[in-house]
């Protein structure tokens, strides 16, 4: 058997399914040899969307996923997207073919292992055909383990080396018996303490419980100690429909509402959230709060440069459970939050101004995000990208759905898109939209006709304000010439439609919901191209820049 037939077999045994990908002489054989055992291969039209597309495979089913290069300017291509993933925490194993071991003198030879170092990435070599097993084994370990893209370096001769004995291959997953972190119970027993001592407690959840599915232990813990219910931005939503007391996002991108309530905590108990900058506003969300911080990481220091009182490093059920039941021995029982008044307060949703900005042939943003989220269904899932435009739909989305936000990974434009659509072929192609801004979307433009040609049921909401739009604000903000941030667009609609998909241009909220009901009633690639007006400055912009909250 050729190595190439071995690393192939042992990507299908550690359950790769879907590749993302563009061939080249140095991994077409071992394409080939995946397509012949069933795998599915999406080619694409620039490799670091590839490894987009992976990331939003593997963020969205927690299991690594797969992207593939071929030697040279193939591989250089991941260097954005994989710092990306890196910044993510994806597990993700990168199987990049190479010029024959040695031969740094062909063209396309290019030093991976100082390729991967720069571009944060793991490494592993193939360097004998004997090793193959080993080396799969050995990438998808290390992703698994370090939650982080691995880069498989597999030189070309080697790949079609012949292996004398093929042993019987040993999944990673094998290796992995994991059972529940179970918690320190010193360490319970002092944030109990912490807990009974207080009067006003904040349960902030993340990404990490909800995940771990901890959401019937954490609403128990919030019943049994009064508490509000805030999220970070990687589990926007989350709950929302199982307490009256939930507060939405915490920090930069919360409420006005939100803001105000946090900052009476005086316990802040965080499960599978990182309490980043972002999450505790540098810590004066909770000026007079003990933080309770529950992680599975060894130690976390938290957005305001400090450690938390009681650090629990634990599986988020297994520890929010054993509070739960050393609260309960100890009679502990908290009416914190739970009051009229609060349950006032957070009746009032996120109302709408009393007027919308109007401006000939553009829409309000806030009035664009609000359109999308009454029309498009709760179950379709949502990708948020990055800058200005982001933010609207940040602090506007309020339906319970399934979002995923690129927002803070590496500050990259672009990525939101090729995260989209690999997420919907991790979910069987299930409709889901996107929401990006135009310079962003721009920039992958091929990358639609990706989605097209495979036919994938995918939304792109371009909110286009014709621009770079946070450099315009930014510009404005600092005294400098704005108008050298605009870049003039081409109407978006049709370019979807020469690309092979369905599209239309929008420029009132009248035929923004007409378009919104095109893709409902047909899912299929699709792109909206909404123009928004410029004169809209969004809540956290305003908050940065001129210490205004509204």
């Amino acid at each position: 058997m050729k190595a190439y037939e071995a690393l192939a077999e042992a990507f299908v045994k550690e359950g790769t399914s879907d590749v993302f990908g563009m061939m080249g002489d140095a991994n077409m054989h071992w394409m080939n040899a995946l397509d012949r055992r069933g795998v599915r291969l999406y080619e694409v039209r620039h490799e670091g969307s590839g490894l987009g597309m992976a990331d939003g495979w593997a963020r969205t089913t927690g299991r690594p996923g797969v992207v593939t290069t071929t030697s040279g300017p193939g591989t250089s291509q991941l260097a954005t997207s994989m710092i990306v993933a890196n910044r993510a925490r994806t597990p993700l194993v990168a199987f990049c073919g190479e010029t024959s071991w040695g031969d740094q003198g062909a063209v396309q030879y290019l030093d991976q292992r100082r390729f991967a170092a720069a571009i944060e990435c793991g490494f592993v070599h193939l360097s004998r055909p004997d090793q193959a097993q080993d080396a799969v084994q050995r990438a998808f370990y290390r992703a698994r383990t370090e939650s982080r893209p691995v880069m498989l370096s597999a030189p070309i001769d080697i790949q079609q080396g012949e292996l004398d004995d093929e042993e019987e291959y040993v999944p990673s997953l094998a290796l992995l018996d994991s059972p529940r972190l179970l918690p320190d119970p010193a360490r319970i027993a002092a944030a109990r303490d912490i807990v009974r001592a207080s009067k006003r407690v904040v349960i902030v959840v993340g990404r990490g419980a909800r995940r771990a599915g901890a959401g019937g232990e954490v609403l128990a813990l919030q019943q049994r100690t009064g508490a509000l219910l805030a999220t970070t931005l990687q589990a926007k939503n989350w709950l929302c429909d199982s307490t009256r007391y939930h507060v939405g996002l915490a920090g930069l991108f919360g409420s006005r509402t939100a803001t105000e309530l946090l900052q009476e905590a005086d316990c802040v108990i965080a499960v599978g959230a990182g309490l980043n900058s972002y999450t505790i506003e540098h810590g004066y969300l909770f000026p007079d709060a003990r933080y309770i911080q529950i992680d599975v990481s060894p130690h976390l220091v938290m957005g305001n440069g400090r450690a938390a009182d009681c650090y629990i490093q634990a599986d988020a059920v297994t520890a929010v459970a054993e509070l739960n039941r050393t609260l309960d021995e100890h009679s502990v029982h908290l009416d914190g939050f739970h009051t009229d008044d609060v349950l006032r307060r957070l009746a009032e949703p996120l109302r709408p101004p009393e007027s919308y900005v109007t401006e000939p042939g553009r829409i309000d943003p806030r009035q664009a995000i609000r359109i999308l989220d009454d029309e498009l269904p709760g179950d379709m899932g949502l990708v948020l990208g990055s800058g200005h435009q982001v933010d609207f739909g940040t602090m506007l989305f309020q339906r319970s759905r399934e979002v995923l936000s690129n927002y803070g990974m590496f500050g990259a434009i672009g990525q939101a898109p090729l995260l989209a659509i690999g997420r919907l072929v991790a979910e069987g192609r299930r409709p889901g939209f996107v929401v990006e801004g135009d310079a962003s979307f721009l920039m992958h433009l091929s990358e639609f006709e990706t989605a097209c040609r495979y036919g994938i049921p995918l939304l792109v909401v371009v909110m286009n304000d014709e621009g770079l739009g946070a450099e315009y604000h930014k510009s404005r903000s600092k005294g400098l010439d704005p108008n050298l941030a605009l870049i003039p667009t081409p109407e978006l609609g049709p370019v979807a439609v020469a690309l092979g998909g369905a599209g239309a241009t929008v420029r009132t909220p009248a035929e923004l919901t007409a378009a919104v009901a095109e893709f409902v009633r047909t899912p299929r690639p699709t792109v909206i191209d909404v123009r928004i007006t410029r004169e809209v400055l969004s809540v956290p912009y305003r908050r940065l820049m001129y210490g205004e909250d509204v």
